[in-house]
């Protein structure tokens, strides 16, 4: 991330901040300002205590542990253990009072044991050999695991013979794939599975487009063993999944309502830690037998009640219009258009605390792969909006954590075309959020 030396130490500063809020596509930083590396993971609820587990790619590609207790503010426990690398796709199974990695390695199910009772620690071990998948040793690419209300766990893998299999987990020392409960045919992997409260099971999965996003879909059944049916989009097909990839489902039974979430993987180009990740709330019709993500670009929920929102935060609005326009822009209907490389807005007297605040950006381009939105704080260099939050030019709300002196600040938002062509940014407000 090029931020700007400035930012980078403000950035630094602050790192203990809480944060308020869930923003899909945005760089999410644990509790130490670090930026959380936890691709391809899952999210488990033990006892009130959530339990994220990834690969770190820096730390070559080994599974690594958050905790928080709200979704929001994430502690760094660790790398899981660093005996295993290239071990993608890593979850989370407890069996017989102990806690298990799985993880794909080679293409194949390696399984990692924790030396206590609990999921937190540093020295998990290899356990039994790596499993190719029952019952006719198929190799395959993601994974992913579903526990049953039953108590009952499930192996989920797109095997490399285009299909997506579950499988029973066999409960023992070590733990072991068991018996094929479920195969359905086509070339779909990432694989995630929840039952909803009126019994439905749901698998989500995605096409195979490498790091590319692309349409995930939805099939449904009443029993694990079939038949399953759908292959409906679980987004609108244009946007791709809001530009992610499936990689687990977490429910959260609140006492209000139950909360189904989707855990995405905003990929960059070649699956780096500069990914990010796509989390939104699921609405579930089981009638319909669909699934539907809720595109929200800043949202919360109470994991005591289930509860979401996503609109009410205390913020301050400024007006494009009210700005200090410069160059060749023009105030149309209350917005700023034609902004470009030679034009730009400034608003002025925004009051920052000293610390990081989330600022949401509403504004439009004619072509997002023409070139690049930025901001610049208090007359320094430019920063992309895309490096801040992946969303930025494909939805028209954008918020980015910007560090903001105490006091009165200035933030110009401009634009930059990419080679030759024409990137124009149309610009109706900025909304500075009293919390980050």
């Amino acid at each position: 991330m090029k931020l700007g030396a400035a930012f980078a130490l403000l950035s630094f500063v602050s790192a203990v901040l809480a944060v308020s809020f869930i923003v899909p596509g945005a760089v999410w930083t644990d509790t130490s300002g670090a930026k959380i590396a936890a691709h391809g993971g899952h999210v488990i609820n033990v006892s009130g205590t959530f339990y994220w587990v990834g690969y770190s790619n820096a730390a070559g590609i080994v599974p690594n542990i958050y905790t928080s207790t709200d979704l929001m503010n994430w502690s760094h426990f660790g790398i899981a253990t660093k005996a295993v690398t290239a071990m993608y796709r890593p979850k989370l199974v407890s069996s017989g009072g102990k806690w298990y990695i799985l993880g794909q390695v080679n293409r194949e199910v390696v399984t990692l044991v924790a030396p206590g009772s609990t999921p937190l620690s540093t020295a998990y071990t290899l356990t039994g050999s790596p499993q190719l998948l029952p019952p006719d040793a198929r190799s395959f690419s993601d994974m992913g695991v579903f526990v049953d209300d039953t108590g009952l766990s499930y192996f989920l893998s797109s095997a490399d013979s285009n299909n997506i299999q579950v499988n029973n987990i066999n409960a023992g020392t070590p733990i072991t794939i068991g018996t094929r409960v479920a195969d359905l045919e086509g070339s779909i992997e990432a694989p995630g599975m929840f039952k909803s409260s009126g019994g439905v099971y749901y698998l989500i999965v995605s096409h195979k487009t490498g790091w590319t996003a692309n349409p995930d879909l939805v099939y449904w059944a009443t029993a694990l063993a079939g038949p399953w049916s759908g292959g409906t989009d679980i987004a609108p097909e244009s946007v791709d999944t809001y530009n992610s990839q499936n990689s687990a489902e977490l429910v959260i039974k609140g006492t209000s309502t139950t909360t189904y979430i989707y855990l995405g993987d905003a990929w960059d180009s070649t699956g780096s830690d500069a990914s990010n990740y796509e989390w939104l709330p699921i609405t579930v019709s089981d009638s319909a037998h669909t699934l539907t993500l809720q595109n929200l670009a800043m949202w919360t929920v109470s994991p005591a009640t289930g509860v979401v929102k996503s609109s009410g935060f205390a913020n301050t609005t400024f007006d494009a219009a009210d700005a200090i326009i410069g160059g060749s822009a023009v105030v149309t209907k209350r917005a700023v258009h034609n902004i470009n490389s030679s034009s730009n807005v400034t608003f002025t007297n925004i009051a920052g605390r000293g610390e990081k605040q989330w600022v949401s950006f509403q504004y439009t381009v004619n072509n997002f792969t023409a070139g690049e939105a930025h901001v610049s704080i208090n007359g320094g260099a430019p920063i992309n909006l895309s490096e801040l939050n992946s969303r930025a030019g494909h939805y028209s709300t954008v918020p980015v954590a910007l560090e903001l002196q105490k006091g009165s600040n200035t933030l110009t938002f401009g634009g930059n075309a990419v080679g030759d062509h024409d990137f124009e940014a149309h610009l109706e407000s900025i909304r500075v959020f009293d919390d980050y």
